[in-house]
């Protein structure tokens, strides 16, 4: 049985956890499905913008399986990390804008896949954290770099050295969900986002999101030079000349993509 499904339909791209059962536990086999369906959506024109979803009512993603890590030595546990580092970085490295629809837990891996996410979209059931140090490990999914970066050094180690579970109010006030939604609609809001963006050029929403991404670390002007690049990318696109013509004439835009 699949743990990772996918559905395409109006410019978004619904990437699914399906493990239900294990509150969508990252295994070996979701973590290589993740990678595979994050490595060929890079270069899927039908998909401008990639939801990632979880089933059931309990959980986004505990984050790892410990029960299949139960008992595997070290040798095992480096292979497997080749898998992960694979998923974490199909999601965090996808061109097109992500939005993650969280509910529920969101613990470890979770909150890393979220976390990998350009946008959070959380309901108000939604409990995140990072606990690996809990367990004598480190956040291996990009959970050090990524919180250092939504929340600054002092509440990434907050988050990170103490373990601690962060229900969704308090999760939207530190700045690790983008927006907060009754308790329930998380996937539906996180569609809503989704196809807002889907209806945008997806070469400017692309271009847009390298500058956002690839500016995170640099100073002012080496960012603005990041900027630049990718405004002359969109300018001289065919998506800028059919976005000025269909402002023009009244229509909307249909996007070459190119």
């Amino acid at each position: 049985m699949s743990a990772v499904s996918i559905n395409i339909g109006d410019g978004v791209a619904e990437v699914v956890l399906s493990r239900p059962d294990a509150l969508n536990a990252i295994s070996t086999q979701l973590a290589t499905e993740l990678a595979d369906t994050t490595d060929r959506l890079r270069s899927d024109p039908a998909a401008r913008v990639v939801l990632l979803a979880a089933e059931g009512d309990r959980a986004f993603c505990v984050g790892a399986d410990l029960k299949e890590r139960n008992g595997m030595s070290d040798a095992n546990l480096l292979a497997q990390r080749v898998v992960f580092r694979a998923a974490f970085g199909g999601v965090l490295g996808l061109p097109q804008p992500t939005v993650a629809a969280v509910h529920g837990f969101a613990l470890g891996g979770g909150c890393e896949l979220a976390l990998s996410c350009d946008i959070v979209v959380a309901d108000e059931t939604a409990v995140l954290g990072l606990p690996e140090v809990s367990i004598g490990l480190v956040p291996g999914g990009g959970g050090t770099q990524l919180a250092l970066r939504r929340l600054g050094p002092g509440r990434a180690a907050d988050v990170v050295l103490t373990g601690r579970r962060i229900a969704a109010e308090e999760a939207m006030a530190l700045g690790l969900v983008d927006r907060l939604v009754p308790a329930g609609s998380a996937r539906a809001a996180a569609r809503e986002v989704a196809a807002q963006i889907a209806k945008n050029s997806p070469v400017a929403t692309r271009a847009a999101k390298r500058a956002l991404r690839n500016g995170w670390s640099l100073d002012y002007a080496a960012a603005m030079d990041v900027e630049d690049a990718a405004w002359r990318t969109a300018a001289t696109s065919a998506d800028r000349r059919e976005g000025i013509a269909a402002f023009n004439e009244k229509r909307p835009p249909v996007w070459p993509g190119r």
